[in-house]
């Protein structure tokens, strides 16, 4: 299939030759921002003379990165960048949400990898790198016109929380409560916070009507008479906005009368992630009964349940008078292509965060079904029809120096890319890539060129697809000269095996101890894995995990497959220790092959998941 070079020189004189997946704010360029604070009539929220009611999601790494588990990262927290921001700004506008919720101010963390950003790096000491980049949170949230639920505390170590305050004062976490010191630090976190002034906008926070509400922390097991303190000092700072009482109402765990009676608290919320669906409709309803109409009552969380256990949920929810529900969990786009991944802990083990507008990669979780049903309902609760989805913006080609290695920054909304290639920069240009999916890999390589003819130099280009059409061309990138051929197995079958040992398998479970990686070989000690290529063997590379700091495996070489020789290798290790998730050691081997061999043997000397294995050949 061929497109003329007229009709590719058109698309990009029409393109300008940019994506607008890298604007950035300018100076001139006034934000929108928002006429009215939210406010409290009664039980619901009101925009004005409108009641505010939502259907959206919970974003995790809309301030702060916790996935960044490219297979050479020693720490996976980062910071996210314009790019990310705007893609989840995006997504929530593309799927009718008018709210986000993020997941509260990092605190340093204990043992945390020598970079490892933060927010809060001692009690009263901040970092501004890191607020800057919620400057821009705030800034895009007030040009996408999408309120932002702004939680100040994690009861949990998970991103640096309650038990990293009690640690600067080397302190148990459980003082956090009652000790006066850590209650005055962290009140110096939320001083600073409110009182901060954007950078970006010049506005101070706690006039920034962007902000939905303060929220004292996520899933706090806090006593009343902190949570009555912390609210009223808020106040004390801020009378403008809403505060939002973060206690620890998880599923069969009820809201607190308490907080029902103090007036410093305007929303009470619960978490729901009940196994049988049933019980989630009947704790809502025991919360609903308790409150009786006397405050705003939002379902914060819930999710981890089938499809149609979820519309029956939001049904229920927009029948009531409930303010609305935040799903967990969304993910977006990353800058160094795919997407961000996580998996959850609960339901199973089989839920990962959703990518808009899903993927096949999701089909075990019902991602497409599930998100195209996330937007229908978030407009339902206003009683209106979704719209026809926008045609994807333009991608963004990263930068190409193998045609094996080919990656891009995705456009929000599409469920597809087209790559074309052609040995001239102005073409005549032909697909060589059809409805590739950004979602099919987890922090390696989106795709491989593997008819491309060594000796020959590329150019190559990409357009986005969904349901609506198909985005202008990228931009041009290349010349990509190719010098080798490459046999790359992402381990998600064996079609790319010449013979394993019977007790080899695909592992793809504990997904989040092997990197997020969806698809391992696992096996055992004595195991052995053999790969031909139909050329001269030159490089291989192998992306190993093992439960300990160890040599993992040995490699042998072959001319004809019967006769095979001892070859070396150099084992890089990228242990970081087990963190929170029991994260098993990442062990990168390499290895150069001199004479004619086409076959390789992997020996796995104990129980090893292999995540990846590249075989360069000419």
């Amino acid at each position: 299939m061929k497109t003329s070079i007229m009709v590719f020189v058109l698309m990009l004189l029409l393109a300008g030759m940019a994506s607008c997946n890298t604007r950035q704010t300018s100076e001139d360029e006034a934000s929108p921002g928002f006429e009215n604070y939210i406010t409290v009539e009664g039980n619901k929220l009101m925009d004005g003379d409108e009641v505010f009611r939502f259907v959206s999601f919970n974003v995790p790494t809309l301030n702060y990165n916790e996935d960044e588990f490219e297979f050479s990262r020693l720490s996976p927290y980062s910071l996210p960048n314009e790019y990310e921001i705007r893609d989840v700004f995006e997504t929530i506008n593309q799927m009718g949400g008018k709210v986000v919720r993020m997941y509260t101010i990092p605190a340093k963390m204990q043992n945390a990898p020598d970079g490892t950003p933060t927010y809060v790096l001692a009690p009263g000491e901040f970092d501004e790198t890191s607020f800057e980049t919620m400057d821009l949170v705030l800034a895009l949230a007030n040009e996408y016109q999408v309120r932002v639920i702004f939680s100040l505390l994690n009861n949990w170590p998970w991103m640096g929380g309650r038990p990293e305050y009690a640690a600067f004062r080397d302190k148990d976490k459980e003082a956090f409560w009652i000790d006066p010191q850590l209650i005055a630090d962290f009140k110096k976190t939320i001083d600073f916070t409110i009182n901060r002034v954007n950078t970006i906008t010049g506005i101070p926070y706690k006039e920034d009507k962007a902000i939905l509400c303060w929220e004292t922390g996520n899933e706090l097991t806090s006593p009343l008479d902190w949570t009555i303190e912390i609210c009223r000092y808020i106040k004390s700072l801020d009378s403008k906005h809403l505060v939002l009482d973060g206690y620890h109402a998880i599923d069969n765990h009820p809201v607190r009368e308490g907080s029902i009676n103090e007036p410093s608290i305007d929303i009470v919320h619960s978490h729901h992630y009940e196994v049988d669906p049933i019980k989630f409709i009947e704790n809502v309803e025991r919360n609903i009964k308790i409150i009786d109409g006397r405050k705003p009552y939002l379902i914060g969380e819930f999710g981890f349940v089938g499809t149609p256990a979820i519309e029956q949920y939001i049904d229920r929810i927009i029948e009531s008078d409930v303010i609305g529900m935040l799903i967990w969990g969304l993910r977006g786009h990353r800058r160094d292509g795919g997407f961000y991944w996580h998996s959850e802990p609960l339901g199973y083990g089989r839920y990962k965060s959703y990518h808009w507008p899903g993927f096949a990669s999701g089909n075990e979780y019902d991602e497409k079904n599930l998100m195209a049903l996330m937007r229908e309902k978030a407009y339902a609760i206003d009683g209106k029809t979704p719209p026809k989805l926008p045609v994807p913006a333009i991608p963004s080609l990263l930068p190409i120096e193998n045609a094996a290695i080919i990656s891009w920054r995705g456009a929000n909304g599409a469920s597809a890319y087209d790559l074309y290639r052609a040995e001239s920069a102005a073409g005549p240009f032909e697909i060589v890539g059809y409805n590739l999916s950004d979602a099919s890999q987890q922090y390696y390589a989106l795709y491989y060129d593997h008819t491309a003819e060594i000796g020959k130099a590329y150019y190559y280009m990409l357009t986005a697809k969904n349901a609506s059409g198909e985005s202008q061309p990228s931009e041009v990138v290349g010349p990509v000269k190719v010098e080798s051929k490459m046999l790359i197995d992402n381990m998600d079958n064996f079609g790319s095996v010449y013979y394993s040992s019977q007790g080899v398998v695909i592992s793809t479970n504990n997904d989040r101890k092997f990197k997020e990686d969806m698809c391992r070989f696992n096996g055992k000690q004595g195991h052995e894995i053999v790969y031909y290529v139909p050329g001269k063997l030159q490089n291989v590379t192998v992306y190993s995990f093992c439960q300990n700091d160890v040599e993992n495996l040995t490699f042998q070489v072959s001319a004809n497959g019967n006769n095979y020789r001892n070859v070396e290798s150099t084992r890089k290790s990228y242990n970081n220790g087990e963190g929170d998730y029991g994260y098993w050691v990442p062990v990168l081997y390499k290895l150069a092959v001199s004479d004619e061999v086409q076959f390789l043997r992997i020996n796995i000397k104990e129980e090893t998941e292999i995540s990846r294995v590249e075989l360069e050949y000419n």
